[in-house]
């Protein structure tokens, strides 16, 4: 490319950049599309994502035009380096996309057996019992703590009970939660 090509590409981008000048652009985007497109496919890239590259491309060119500097470098340099870039960032996202068949995930685990879901399922009784043994005041902070995930200070304010008297019903009500859940026979 010339001297003179490379001047009026660059005055095109400056069209495009200071007056968004459809025309400019379009005469930049039908050089340079095909252009970057057969470069794209050229280095492995299929040609629809290719194709879909080169309008990222052509879409940094019409909103960011202002950041090309020709005295930095060609139109030509700037746009294959982002078309580069971006080629770089889809691999990285591609391959972050991609399964791991080694992913824990995937193993098939062993169904929980009879006697385990019934010792779930006692477990699960037993802590409800303890939790209707808790007096009501001392269950409405749990409930706020642990179901509502509210704050010690949250509680305290919305309550209107000091912070102190918080956190020692809640101590008080987990204390008793274990006692029962330790020896079933003091609830």
């Amino acid at each position: 490319m010339d001297v003179d090509e490379r001047d009026h590409f660059a005055g095109l981008v400056r069209a495009v950049a200071d007056e968004r000048d459809q025309a400019a652009f379009t005469v930049l985007f039908d050089y340079y599309a095909p252009r970057l497109k057969s470069w794209l496919v050229k280095r492995s890239m299929r040609p629809d994502d290719a194709e879909e590259l080169v309008q990222e491309v052509m879409a940094v060119l019409w909103h960011r035009a202002g950041l090309y500097d020709p005295a930095r470098s060609s139109l030509s340099t700037w746009l294959f380096r982002i078309a580069r870039n971006r080629r770089i960032d889809a691999e990285r996202r591609a391959r972050h996309r991609q399964l791991d068949i080694y992913e824990p995930l995937f193993f098939v685990t062993e169904a929980p057996g009879a006697d385990t879901i019934f010792e779930g399922e006692e477990r699960d009784a037993q802590v409800r019992a303890a939790l209707a043994d808790i007096p009501g005041e001392q269950m409405e902070l749990v409930r706020a703590a642990f179901f509502l995930g509210q704050s010690h200070s949250e509680i305290a304010s919305s309550t209107g009970l000091p912070l102190g008297t918080v956190k020692s019903r809640i101590r008080l009500a987990f204390e008793r939660l274990r006692r029962v859940l330790d020896d079933p026979s003091e609830g």
